[in-house]
């Protein structure tokens, strides 16, 4: 009954996730009556199980006529990660846009009216672009193809071409998607409304002095778009995973060609002479922070002036096992 294990779980990853263990008890219960309509008193063949499959119709078709319906911006096995994936980055967007507010009253507190009036507007005008995006990015996936349309329109149902249930460990846990989604919202609302907190803060006794800034605050708004696009594009991989829940060949040559754009955009990105602050190592001396020749500022200079080949080294060797991981595990039997 292996085909048939195949076939409900191929139809109920077409539906909303709330139904799928109803439906698939229904279902089950209907190709057992068919078989032992068949069968009477014999026993149950694969040819049989291969009649009855044929009769129902393609896993698609099936999913169709428990939905209903066939018209659909984003159809019902979207749209439960839709829901999923535009929560996390609308409640991401307000922990981002929350720790600005946060940051910024610790530093200004005398505005801190001014600092919750931005943080309000902010979030008013920031959802509805959110939602935009990410209704965008799930309607591209769902009329290009997606990563379940694995039968043809018009291709014959044949169910003996149904694809494994897949193995455990072929499975992308859900936390996992939704951690990175998280993680690159935060960011990108960290970039674009306050870059100039990424530094060294430097105290007093009468309170905040100063940051000293790692990015070059001059040129860096060039640089702006590209680094939002990275990141975004980094959320687009991590919706393919959640909507895949499976690690699969086309996945990772998904994954492949996004971590490889990536590659290439961040290397020219990272190393830009005027992505950083030039001034840091000046700055840092100007703000008594280290005394110039001396120990410390040796060991500081020399960790700035790698830092550049650190941070790349690092993110290649992330995107690259990225890459190997999910191969090895789309692999798995």
């Amino acid at each position: 009954m292996e085909m048939v294990n195949r076939y409900i779980y191929a139809v109920t990853q077409k539906l909303p996730q709330s139904q799928r263990e109803d439906i698939a008890a229904e279902l089950r219960s209907l190709i057992e009556d068919m078989l032992e309509e068949r069968a009477g008193a014999g026993d149950i063949s694969d040819e049989m199980v291969n009649e009855v499959l044929l009769e129902l119709g393609s896993p698609r078709e099936m999913a169709q006529k428990y939905r209903g319906t066939k018209k659909y911006i984003i159809g019902p096995e979207l749209y439960d990660p839709f829901l999923i994936v535009l929560k996390i980055v609308l409640i991401s967007m307000s922990v981002g846009l929350g720790i600005i507010f946060v940051i910024e009253s610790v530093l200004d507190p005398a505005n801190i009216l001014d600092h919750f009036v931005s943080f309000i507007v902010t979030i008013v005008t920031g959802f509805p672009q959110a939602l935009g995006w990410v209704a965008l990015t799930f309607m591209l996936v769902q009329y290009g193809g997606g990563l379940k349309a694995d039968e043809l329109k018009f291709e014959k149902w044949d169910p003996t071409k149904l694809q494994p249930i897949p193995h455990p460990k072929k499975q992308i846990k859900r936390y996992e998607p939704i951690t990175g989604i998280v993680f690159y919202v935060i960011i990108i609302v960290l970039f674009a409304f306050s870059s100039n907190f990424f530094g060294i803060y430097r105290f007093s006794d009468k309170g905040f002095q100063q940051v000293i800034p790692f990015l070059n605050e001059e040129s860096f708004s060039q640089y702006m778009p590209f680094v939002i696009l990275l990141l975004a594009i980094f959320i687009v991989k991590e919706c393919l995973k959640l909507i895949s829940g499976k690690w699969t060949m086309k996945l990772v040559a998904y994954t492949a060609v996004i971590n490889i754009f990536s590659m290439v955009v961040a290397f020219f990105l990272i190393t830009g002479q005027a992505f950083w602050n030039p001034n840091f190592m000046m700055e840092l001396v100007q703000a008594g922070l280290v005394t110039e020749g001396s120990e410390g500022f040796r060991v500081v200079e020399s960790i700035w002036v790698n830092s550049t080949r650190i941070i790349v080294a690092l993110f290649l060797i992330g995107l690259v096992w990225d890459i190997v991981d999910g191969f090895i595990k789309a692999r798995k039997a």
